[in-house]
């Protein structure tokens, strides 16, 4: 069982592979060795450039950038929105953008198709506002709409944890990530982690215990 979490080593950087603790995955070449399947020439593509946009833009280039410039060489013109309508503002900002920069946009909020929460088995009290109508959000329908627009990249902008899984399952163009959700942390998730010897050390040790 793969755990490279808690490598000490990570000969998987340095080529030594001869140092491979006994639990390392290199072992396994397999598993891991990918270069059969880089011979299909899209995939080869994508994996080539996002190599030499991390070198290119290392340090440089925001990540809204680095999307923006792998979309171009890998030859995008149409780029898939799927967003929070939480993030309404910000994914206006993205489009505009985006726009500016040449490329087609088609945005999706998550709401649309305007479900009722309640054709999920979900009560009136179990609603973040009880009392209203609250629509489910809807990511397969997100991405049936840009499946049906035809975009070549499609980028999840702030999915709920969940939601953003049922919008990669169904997306036919390949995902990537700009923005990932955390209402607490300002979108920014790696904060938890970084204070989870600290501030959220019970909340994340404690109070999701499963044992």
């Amino acid at each position: 069982m793969s755990a490279c979490a808690e490598c000490k080593v990570y000969i998987c950087r340095t080529g030594h592979l001869e140092a491979a603790p006994e639990d390392c995955p290199m072992r396994d070449e397999v598993l891991v060795d990918t270069r059969s399947s880089l011979q299909d020439p899209i995939l080869r593509q994508m994996a080539r450039e996002s190599a030499l946009i991390e070198a290119e833009g290392y340090c440089r280039w925001t990540r809204v950038e680095e999307t923006m410039e792998f979309a171009r060489r890998i030859g995008v013109k149409t780029l898939g929105v799927a967003f929070c309508v939480g993030l309404r503002d910000e994914a206006r900002l993205l489009s505009r953008v985006l726009t500016a920069n040449g490329f087609q946009v088609v945005s999706i909020a998550c709401k649309t198709g305007s479900i009722p929460k309640e054709d999920l088995g979900i009560r009136d009290d179990q609603k973040v506002r009880p009392g209203t109508f609250e629509a489910m959000c809807n990511p397969i329908a997100q991405a049936r709409v840009l499946n049906a627009s035809g975009t070549g990249l499609n980028v999840v902008f702030g999915l709920c944890v969940g939601h953003d899984t049922l919008f990669i399952k169904h997306s036919k163009a390949p995902v990537t990530c700009l923005v990932a959700k955390d209402r607490v942390l300002a979108h920014n998730p790696v904060g938890a982690l970084n204070c989870s010897n600290g501030y959220y050390h019970r909340a994340l040790y404690e109070r999701h215990r499963t044992d």
